[in-house]
C-alpha cells in the first residue's frame, strides 16, 4: 500500500542538477526521433495522464517535456468544469471522445480522475459512487490498452510549502499573472483531503501503475518524466513502415 505521507516531493540528495538537465536534454532529442518512427509506425497509441495539485507543474511539463515531440503526432487534452452536455452523460464520456488514435501521443492535463478527486473532497457525489467510479476507471484503462493504447500515468506530488511559493509567485511575477485565480488559494484549504483522495487513487486505481514524481524541483520532475516516457518508447521496438510499391 502506498502511504502518500511517506513519499518525499524532493529530488535525492545525490541529484546533480546541471548533469540532470543535460541527460534531460539528450532524452528529449531521443523523444522526439522516436515518437517521428511512432507516428509513421501508426499502430499504436499513447496516453499520457498528469495529475496533481495546482501549481504542481503540469503546464511546465507539457512545455519542457511534451512539446519535445512532433505537433503532427500529439493532442493536449486539458479538462475543466464539465459543460452541462457532459454533465448529461456517464462520468467518463467526455474522456472516451479524445483518447488518442493510431499513430498519436495524447496528453491529459488534469482527467477523468478529477471525478474521483474534487467531486470527492468537496462532498458532491457519495461514496458509494466514488469505489464505483474507481471500478469503472480501472475496466476503462484496462479497455484502452487492450486496444493498443499504452498509458503513462504521472502524479506530480508537490508540497503545501512549494505550492503555496508558487501560487505566491503567480501575484509578482508579470509572466505569471494571467496563471493567477484566488480560487486556487481556497482549494488549497483542502490540501489534506486531497492528499487522502491521492493516496485512495493510487492504491486503488494502479492496475496500470501509476508514476509517482516529486515535483517540488522542476528540473528533477522533467527529468523523471522524460526518462520514463523515452524508456517507454525504446521497449516498443518502433519501426519505420517499408515503401509501398
Amino acid at each position: 500500500m502506498i502511504d502518500i505521507s511517506k513519499l518525499s516531493t524532493e529530488p535525492p540528495k545525490d541529484w546533480e542538477e546541471e548533469v540532470g538537465a543535460e541527460k534531460t536534454k539528450s532524452y528529449l532529442k531521443e523523444i522526439n526521433k522516436l515518437h517521428n518512427i511512432f507516428i509513421a509506425e501508426n499502430s499504436k497509441s499513447m496516453l499520457i495522464v498528469l495529475q496533481g495539485m495546482d501549481a504542481s507543474g503540469k503546464d511546465s511539463t507539457i512545455k519542457k517535456v511534451i512539446e519535445a515531440m512532433n505537433p503532427n503526432g500529439l493532442n493536449i487534452q486539458s479538462f475543466k468544469k464539465p459543460t452541462e452536455i457532459e454533465m448529461a452523460h456517464d462520468f467518463l464520456w467526455r474522456i472516451h471522445q479524445v483518447t488518442p488514435e493510431k499513430g498519436t501521443v495524447t496528453v491529459f492535463n488534469r482527467s477523468h480522475y478529477e471525478d474521483v478527486l474534487i467531486q470527492r473532497v468537496h462532498q458532491w457525489v457519495d461514496e458509494d459512487t466514488i469505489h464505483k467510479r474507481f471500478k469503472h476507471i480501472n475496466h476503462f484503462e484496462q479497455l484502452l490498452q487492450d486496444s493498443g493504447t499504452v498509458i503513462l500515468k504521472f502524479f506530480l506530488h508537490i508540497s503545501p510549502e512549494e505550492q503555496l511559493r508558487r501560487l505566491d509567485e503567480r501575484q509578482v511575477n508579470p509572466q505569471k499573472f494571467w496563471k493567477h485565480h484566488p480560487s486556487d488559494y481556497e482549494e488549497r484549504k483542502y490540501f489534506d483531503n486531497y492528499m487522502k483522495c491521492y493516496e485512495d487513487v493510487l492504491n486503488k486505481c494502479n492496475d496500470i501503475p501509476w508514476h509517482i514524481i516529486p515535483a517540488d524541483s522542476k528540473k528533477y520532475k522533467s527529468f523523471l518524466i522524460a526518462k520514463t516516457i523515452l524508456e517507454t518508447l525504446e521497449i516498443m521496438d518502433l519501426k519505420y513502415p517499408p515503401l509501398v510499391q
